[in-house]
């Protein structure tokens, strides 16, 4: 798969859009390092076009991005009437072009008592896919027809704003294509189940009872959370409950027998040992350290 990699923030920016009507027989122009990015979404018919020595075919209810430093040209004409969508845009970051999705990442740990994490800026990755199929066509052509509208008043700062607001959620889009491609059955059982665990930490939780909310067979479902992340279910469950009491033999003054019922072990020794064969240190040593 091919793939545009920007680093956020700033966010790429809307230049400028249409709507182009072609008859059989009309190309999309040659050019060479036109310096913007070009979006083309087809709502009708199908465009030719190529790009370096990739050649797409964009039907009806896909979209291509064409590359600012790269020549694309048309490799035939239109074999029907074909209706699409355009737009320019343009980033002040940095980008880059792969076939590699970023590795998902995990959420880290904060004591909310730090404050410093208020001004740390952070950077993250948007992958939009170079040649789509759009998941909801229609919903994105009026999207675009929004944009479009916006321009006989593009002088006005809250015009110009508001298209800019409308063309990220175009880039969303783009980006859920993306998401359902590499959707599978396993992927979605696994983020089920790690979703319901999170949810349900504090109680008592099976493998049985995972796979009864879940209606899937427990085996099948430590197998989705295996491949997925790495863990079983319960091992997932443990992880997760050992993070949440660390927040709160940070943030509190609960004895250690509080917070092992409060994340949803039955007995405080038990969460001693598991939190001590995890950390490498006890619950109580944990907190002296970083309280």
């Amino acid at each position: 798969m091919e793939l545009l990699e920007f680093t956020l923030p700033p966010l790429p920016y809307f230049i400028a859009s249409g709507f182009t009507k072609f008859t059989i027989g009309e190309k999309h122009m040659s050019r060479r390092n036109i310096g913007v990015f070009d979006m083309l979404a087809v709502m009708k018919g199908c465009l030719y076009i190529g790009e370096g020595d990739r050649r797409y075919e964009v039907s009806e209810g896909t979209a291509l991005l064409l590359r600012p430093d790269a020549y694309h040209y048309a490799t035939e004409g239109c074999r029907e009437k074909t209706d699409y969508y355009w737009l320019h845009f343009q980033t002040a970051g940095s980008w880059r072009a792969t076939d590699t999705v970023p590795p998902r990442r995990t959420p880290e740990l904060r004591d909310e008592r730090d404050e410093s994490y208020k001004f740390d800026t952070s950077s993250f990755p948007l992958v939009l896919p170079q040649f789509a199929r759009l998941p909801q066509p229609g919903k994105f052509g009026e999207l675009m027809e929004q944009i479009i509208a916006l321009a006989p008043e593009a002088h006005l700062n809250a015009s110009r704003f508001k298209q800019q607001v409308l063309f990220q959620e175009a880039l969303r889009q783009l980006t859920a294509s993306i998401e359902s491609q590499l959707a599978s059955p396993a992927a979605a059982c696994a983020e089920q189940a790690a979703a319901y665990l999170r949810n349900h930490y504090r109680e008592e939780i099976t493998a049985r009872s995972l796979g009864e909310a879940l209606s899937f067979h427990p085996v099948y479902v430590a197998r989705c959370m295996q491949k997925e992340y790495g863990l079983s279910p319960m091992a997932y469950l443990l992880r997760y409950r050992i993070e949440q009491s660390k927040l709160l033999l940070m943030q509190t003054d609960f004895p250690i027998a509080r917070i092992a019922e409060e994340v949803g072990f039955n007995q405080a020794p038990y969460f001693s040992s598991c939190f001590l064969k995890t950390e490498g240190l006890s619950p109580r040593e944990y907190r002296q350290r970083f309280s």
